[in-house]
């Protein structure tokens, strides 16, 4: 069964279990938080500094669809970390201690950083003054949020080995990102 699951648009690397007794031992893993996930995400506007969000995650009051900060909800902490700044976005890698629904949406929403494409928590997307046709083909042309498992560790449920995959973000993130970057030595 797959233990590790990536919501509906977001690429890359998920765990799925052979075995009912080795999804028993990755799900306790997640649980106690010895499962190590890393994600890369390019988000609106400009961090500053890395930041540590610890905020609790449940359903939206009025949209159950969707997840909220709440004081309600469960905890939920992400760890940002910027990787590099743009004009008007930054690349951040975000390491999750907790695993809630949509947690890296709704924290990066949370402190007004939306993850880059997210029809969900993102609103509506900006584009920065003074942007090229380059720039403006790829940030209208990008249709998913800009979100990306890029690395992933466990202990092996059977072996006791310490294990750790990587995966190279995809070609669309990649074009996205080499567009930011002309236009942030252009300006």
């Amino acid at each position: 069964g797959i233990v590790h699951r990536l919501d509906k648009d977001t690429s890359g690397l998920l765990v799925v279990a052979k075995t009912e007794a080795a999804r028993q031992s990755l799900i306790e893993q997640l649980q106690d938080r010895s499962m190590s996930r890393e994600y890369q995400a390019v988000v609106s506007g400009v961090m500053i500094a890395g930041a540590t969000v610890d905020a609790p995650i449940g359903r939206h009051h009025a949209d159950r669809t969707r997840m909220a900060v709440t004081e309600r909800g469960k905890p939920a902490v992400s760890h940002v970390r910027v990787m590099k700044k743009f004009r008007a976005h930054t690349l951040v890698a975000v390491k999750l201690e907790s695993g809630r629904t949509h947690q890296i949406r709704v924290h990066m929403a949370h402190i007004k950083f939306p993850v880059f494409g997210d029809p969900v928590y993102g609103g509506r997307a900006r584009l920065p003054k003074g942007a090229g046709d380059a720039l403006i083909n790829a940030l209208r042309g990008f249709h998913r949020q800009a979100l990306h498992a890029a690395r992933l560790g466990l202990i092996h449920p059977q072996t006791g080995e310490h294990m750790e995959w990587s995966a190279p973000l995809p070609t669309d993130m990649q074009a996205l990102i080499a567009v930011l970057e002309q236009d942030a030595r252009a300006a």
